[in-house]
């Protein structure tokens, strides 16, 4: 059945989420203190970059509605999505600012039986907390729920339609039957579990898969060593079905707002808990060290000489979205500038968000060519589709030295080799 369903906040989970939700016949509205986003969805204009979303709000905008009027939505709902940033604090620990303002407000205007709904990535004992907040304000049946998301950027659309798993955290029966009817129409596993399991989850996904891209790029780094091919290295090991080859892909390290938030989140919750999660300390100190190993890559090759151009190809954390949040990308050209390195670089969509985390020095290009014209080093931070499927023999035109430093193997280096390019890839 259509149920009425209010979405707090309208980042990408938000957004995202709440538009999956009217393709699938349920009424949304969508809530967010941020007037000129709300302004901007009211006009048809989308504030993030999700391939597909813009198409949905569109088609489904018979069944979608905007307000900043938190009471409005809270009370027209029957269930709550929160799904506000939870961002990393100083210390690296979940800044749960946003999500404790969000219930608080729910807390002050919840009117009848609702189910809140935790889609943001919280700390273990959030559910319970929300319970109690809200009991403070409201004495009457509410139930609470843990649905977290696992929306790769760039496919976010797909992965909510057609999920591996749809993991449902409840207390109670009704919430259970609840949420189990808004996701009928997917057809996937649903996972009922009690809601301290399900918010664990998803930071117990994240860190997993973080650790497997740290474990491939340090046998990249032994390759480099032995000369040996990661490439083939992980073709074998991901034939092993208890493996598989999924996050094997040797590279620069993994970046996003996901992997390196949930990965120290998990460590906060770990040290809170007094429990020294020595394994995943060090998948994230791997991952630091990928990315200043890929600088000092890069400097192996420079002539050291005041001039030494660099173009850098790629400033997303990964192809198919605008999102530079803790890119490798991002790190790696910060320090090529603190090294009085000059850069050009270019990104397909990034470039206005690499810009607010950049010096003035980089200069920024319309093209990839423009990129590497007079460029002594050419890096490849991300493996965007054109950037393999460029002319070699116009890029080795316009650049001044011949050489490649492919930080995801996305180069054909046989094609770059025979062309007379000097080939760096990761783990070859």
């Amino acid at each position: 059945m259509q149920r009425k369903i209010a979405i707090i906040g309208t980042g990408y989970v938000g957004l995202t989420t709440g538009a999956c939700l009217s393709y699938l016949g349920h009424k949304v509205v969508f809530v967010d203190k941020d007037e000129d986003k709300i302004n901007m969805l009211l006009k048809g204009e989308v504030p993030i970059y999700e391939p597909g979303v813009d198409d949905i709000l569109e088609k489904h905008k018979d069944k979608i509605s905007y307000t900043t009027d938190i009471e409005k939505a809270v009370k027209q709902s029957e269930v709550l999505f929160i799904a506000v940033g939870t961002p990393s604090g100083k210390d690296e620990s979940i800044d749960m600012t946003f999500f404790r303002k969000a219930v608080k407000q729910i807390a002050e205007n919840i009117n009848s039986y609702k189910v809140i709904v935790n889609k943001s990535t919280v700390p273990v004992g959030t559910g319970e907390w929300t319970k109690e907040e809200i009991k403070k304000h409201y004495k009457g049946k509410f139930s609470v729920a843990s649905n977290p998301e696992f929306l790769r950027e760039g496919s976010a659309i797909s992965d909510f339609l057609e999920p591996d798993r749809v993991v449902i955290g409840v207390s109670d029966k009704k919430a259970e039957e609840i949420m189990l009817d808004i996701y009928s129409s997917v057809k996937s596993k649903k996972l009922v579990t009690d809601i301290k399991s399900a918010e664990l989850i998803k930071y117990t996904a994240n860190a997993f898969l973080a650790t497997k891209i740290s474990f491939i790029n340090e046998i990249a780094n032994i390759c480099e060593k032995v000369d040996g091919d990661v490439i083939k290295v992980a073709e074998g090991v991901g034939m092993d079905k208890r493996i598989g080859p999924k996050f094997l892909s040797a590279g620069i390290g993994y970046g996003g707002s996901c992997f390196p938030k949930d990965v120290e989140g998990l460590l906060s919750i770990s040290n809170s808990y007094n429990h020294n999660f020595s394994l995943l300390r060090a998948v994230s100190d791997v991952n630091r060290r990928q990315q200043e190993r890929f600088v000092e890559k890069i400097k192996s090759v420079l002539l050291k000489v005041k001039g030494d151009i660099v173009s850098v190809w790629g400033l997303s954390f990964k192809a198919n979205t605008d999102d530079v949040r803790k890119s490798p990308a991002i790190f790696i050209v910060n320090e090529l500038c603190r090294e009085g390195i000059k850069v050009k670089a270019y990104d397909p969509i990034a470039l206005n968000n690499a810009k607010k985390e950049l010096p003035g020095s980089v200069c920024f290009c319309n093209s990839a060519l423009e990129a590497v014209e007079e460029a002594d080093v050419l890096a490849l931070l991300t493996d965007w589709p054109e950037f393999s499927e460029i002319d070699l023999k116009q890029v080795k035109q316009k650049m001044r030295k011949h050489n490649i430093i492919d930080g995801r193997n996305h180069i054909d280096s046989e094609i770059a080799k025979n062309l007379g390019f000097t080939y760096k890839g990761t783990g070859r």
